[in-house]
Order: structure tokens, then C-alpha cells, then sequence
């Protein structure tokens, strides 16, 4: 009830109100986001107001992320694991958590930051390893903000078009976020697969060079 007055008062502001709840998204993780942007895409009017509301809450997102970032950079890795081992569970964030998206990035910093925007969970915490390895922040703006948009934009229009209908936004949402989810896993494997094949190609080709000197 009382997270229903909090969302209730915020939307009374408008596309600034939805802005903050974008924002306190990123900290406050009470509800799946999926189901926060569904609803929000419910109470837009129209496809203008729709198109305001998915770059206001890609905005708030962002300036969220950036919170995050800045906290890592700022303490370092030392106090960030520290805080994450004593205050983490509070917050959902297990210190291996942390550890895995900390690995995360020992491949394409773009590719992981872009990706990890469209993951549940990840995508709220991403940022703090992000800052923490003190990430190029244009590279990390540019990611997390495709990221997001991509995230919110399904969602948003979905709830707009389900407006007044008796379907069940949570229900839906989880489906979707799922399908997403395994789409974004489908076009990295399909990635892989055709990486192997040139690799495999560049290794014959430097062994037939070899041969013939």
C-alpha cells in the first residue's frame, strides 16, 4: 500500500514524476521493473505521450546508472566489496553476484554493459563494477543507454496497448521479459557459431602459409 501512494503521488507529477520513478528503480529494486513499465505504459493517453514516456524513463534509468557508477568509482573496490559483503543481502546483492558481474567484464566492456541493461537484476547493479574498474564513460553512457532504451521500450507499448483491457500485466510481462531474455542468449550463441567457423578458416590459412615457405 504504502509503495502504491509513493508510485500514485510520483505519477501525479507528470513525465517528471515518471522520470523519479525511473531513477528510484535503480536503488529501490521492490518490484520487477517489467511490471513498473507495464503500468506506466497503462496510464499513458497517447502514442506522443508514449514516445515522451519511454525517453523520460531511458533518462531516469541512465541518470540511476550513473548513480551507481560513480558510488564504485568514487569508493573503490576494497569499500565496495566490503559494503557488498555486509549490507548486500539487504538489497539482493550477493557478494557472488557481484564477483560474476565483476568478471563479467573481462570481455567487450560495450557488448557486457549493453546486454547486462536488458537483464533482470543485472541490470540495476551492472554499473557499480562498472564504476569500480573505472569503465571509459562515454563507452559506458552510449551502452547503458541503448541498453535501457531497449528495455523499456517493449514493455512501455505493451502496457499502452493493453490499456483497459482485463489482461494481467505481471503474467505478461514475465513472458515477455523471458522471451527477450532467451531471444538476447539465441543471437549470442548464433554470434559464437559463426566465429568458430572463420577462426577455424584464419588457422588453416596460416598453416597452408607455414607449408609453403
Amino acid at each position: 500500500m504504502e509503495n502504491s501512494s509513493t508510485i500514485a503521488t510520483l505519477l501525479s507529477f507528470g513525465l517528471a514524476g515518471i522520470g523519479c520513478l525511473a531513477i528510484v528503480e535503480k536503488f529501490v529494486p521492490l518490484f520487477p521493473s517489467y511490471v513498473l513499465l507495464m503500468f506506466l505504459g497503462m496510464t499513458v493517453s497517447d502514442s506522443t505521450t508514449l514516445t515522451m514516456t519511454i525517453m523520460v524513463t531511458t533518462v531516469g534509468s541512465v541518470i540511476g546508472a550513473v548513480g551507481w557508477y560513480g558510488l564504485g568509482r568514487a569508493l573503490g573496490s576494497q569499500r565496495i566489496e566490503n559494503l557488498v559483503a555486509r549490507y548486500g543481502k539487504f538489497i539482493f546483492l550477493r557478494p557472488s553476484l557481484y564477483g560474476q558481474l565483476t568478471s563479467a567484464y573481462r570481455s567487450n566492456h560495450f557488448w557486457v554493459t549493453l546486454i547486462g541493461q536488458t537483464l533482470p537484476t543485472v541490470r540495476i547493479y551492472l554499473a557499480l563494477p562498472a564504476g569500480v574498474l573505472k569503465l571509459e564513460p562515454r563507452a559506458f553512457l552510449a551502452a547503458t543507454s541503448l541498453g535501457t532504451l531497449i528495455w523499456n521500450t517493449p514493455f512501455l507499448s505493451l502496457g499502452y496497448a493493453l490499456r483497459g483491457s482485463s489482461h494481467d500485466p505481471v503474467s505478461i510481462g514475465f513472458w515477455v521479459a523471458v522471451t527477450l531474455i532467451a531471444a538476447e542468449f539465441a543471437i549470442l550463441l548464433g554470434f559464437r557459431f559463426c566465429k568458430r567457423p572463420v577462426a577455424v578458416s584464419s588457422g588453416i590459412a596460416a598453416g597452408e602459409r607455414k607449408s609453403s615457405i
